[in-house]
């Protein structure tokens, strides 16, 4: 395709878009949407559901299910219905195998340029503690608290623990820390369980995390959880920059690209995002 050098950025866009969705092999295209539609559905479909909710003719997707029952990705049931089949698993174990939230974090990282100054870090739970496996110290947060691989801290005070207790229950978060809340490390650290399910209920509903000056005074972090296949979360990321320079549109961009990393970080380790909107 050729481009432009005057054209409109959206136009552009759309182009490439356009170029690619021509490229792709009909029937290879249409196969992966059965395998998606039987996926996601609670019932096993039969031939003329498929047809249906793919938009294909009932023979064109005849044709489409019993190739994929040849290669064992779907299997054909008594009633005509159809499931995934054992093949699909080798590839779920395959891509268990090959994926590494870490490697993946740091492959993204190289990428990102919209936050410069700020540090980025990848942690994971481990009982009532979160423990960062990764990170990238900007200078400026540098001088107030230096985030390590192997460091540990409490999660009910982190950005990427909230985001880790949000996703439990209040039963399950009050029975993590049946032993009681951790010594603050500040004068802003969350001090009672309450307050501390408080603010799991507004992460849930904002679908990000904040510690404000919980950890180190002065350093104010924005999380989100990292999801598996199963959509379950295996890591949190999060974003630090000092508290006292932002302005309400600088916080709301930092808030989008954190989102946005965790979505990118999510779908490379093969959350199916749309079943968390």
């Amino acid at each position: 395709m050729i481009v432009k050098k005057d054209m409109n950025p959206k136009l552009e866009i759309f182009m490439k878009q356009e170029e690619t969705k021509s490229a792709l092999v009909p029937a290879l295209e249409r196969g992966t949407r059965i395998l998606d539609l039987i996926a996601r559905s609670k019932n096993y479909p039969n031939l003329s559901e498929i047809a249906r909710e793919i938009g294909i003719a009932k023979s064109s997707a005849h044709t489409l299910c019993s190739t994929l029952v040849q290669l064992e990705l779907l299997i054909r049931r008594p009633d005509q219905t159809f499931q995934l089949g054992p093949h699909v698993m080798r590839w779920s174990n395959a891509f268990t195998q090959q994926s590494d939230v870490a490697t993946e974090f740091a492959a993204l990282w190289d990428q990102e340029s919209e936050m410069p100054g700020a540090t980025i870090t990848l942690s994971v739970l481990e009982g009532a503690e979160v423990v960062y496996i990764a990170a990238r110290n900007s200078i400026v947060s540098h001088s107030m608290i230096e985030f390590r691989a192997g460091m540990r801290l409490p999660a009910p005070f982190t950005a990427t623990g909230k985001a880790f207790l949000s996703r439990m229950s209040d039963f399950e978060v009050r029975r993590l820390l049946s032993d009681g809340m951790p010594e603050p490390r500040t004068p802003h650290s969350v001090q009672a369980i309450d307050a501390l399910l408080s603010e799991l209920s507004t992460i849930r509903d904002v679908g990000y995390s904040c510690d404000n000056q919980q950890v180190a005074e002065g350093i104010i972090c924005y999380g989100a959880s990292v999801l598996d296949s199963r959509n379950r979360p295996i890591a949190g990321i999060a974003v630090s920059l000092p508290s006292e320079q932002l302005s309400d549109d600088q916080t709301s961009q930092i808030i989008a690209n954190v989102q946005r990393m965790a979505a990118r970080l999510s779908a490379r380790m093969g959350a199916d995002l749309k079943l968390t909107d």
